[in-house]
């Protein structure tokens, strides 16, 4: 790909968007799209553009560096209020909350299981204990910082998309968690930490409403056991 008209077009493949799809989101005719494939995309339009799909402007006029823009970083330079208590310092208490699987395509509580997490998780954020409920991570695309099979808290009432932070989904039956992001046009960007495995992958409204993606909740608390000692 040596032009950034050749990205772009490599872009709406990667989105399953038609030409004539990201004109009606760009509000402009099929054919100026088409024209940016031939000529690069205008360097007015190259800072909305790279922001719609969630590349980097550089990538995108010129080929050069990383690709995606780190959410990870992002994330983790919010403005934090106030830093939490150390973990040695928070109240043995714990707080047992439901747990939930899937089964037949559907979130199905596991009445036998309770997983405890700190009351402080809970009252810090103000979620509701009613609210919350613990699921396994389904994946190993968020590795190595959410591997597969860690346990996990989720706050239903909070759906909210905030860009870099974690969600559980449901995806045409299918559970799954992803860091997330939105782009102009209402298009949903799904984030993985491993993305040669797990590219990014963006839904307009109607591929969510046809395919049954929903926001489930947001990830607010985890806990893992590392799979195996250094070395």
């Amino acid at each position: 790909m040596n032009t950034s008209g050749e990205r772009l077009k490599a872009l709406l493949l990667e989105c399953d968007l038609t030409p004539s799809d990201f004109a009606a989101l760009r509000k402009v005719s099929a054919q100026h799209i088409n024209n940016w494939f031939r000529r690069g995309v205008p360097l007015a339009r190259l800072e909305d553009v790279a922001e719609q799909f969630s590349v980097r402007q550089r990538w995108l006029s010129h080929g050069e560096g990383p690709k995606y823009i780190d959410l990870r970083t992002a994330a983790q330079h919010a403005a934090i209020p106030e830093r939490p208590l150390p973990l040695g310092e928070l109240p043995q208490a714990a707080v047992p909350v439901p747990f939930y699987r899937m089964n037949q395509g559907r979130l199905e509580h596991a009445t036998e299981l309770h997983p405890l997490i700190p009351p402080q998780a809970l009252k810090r954020l103000g979620i509701a204990v009613q609210h919350s409920f613990c699921i396994e991570m389904p994946e190993d695309n968020l590795a190595p910082q959410l591997p597969q099979g860690t346990l996990l808290a989720v706050d239903r009432s909070f759906s909210k998309v905030v860009d870099g932070e974690y969600y559980a989904l449901l995806h045409n039956g299918r559970l799954r968690v992803h860091q997330l992001s939105r782009s102009p046009g209402g298009i949903l960007c799904l984030h993985s930490h491993d993305r040669f495995n797990h590219p990014t992958e963006r839904y307009t409204t109607a591929q969510r409403r046809e395919q049954q993606l929903e926001i489930v909740g947001w990830v607010f608390w985890w806990s893992c056991v590392r799979p195996s000692r250094p070395g």
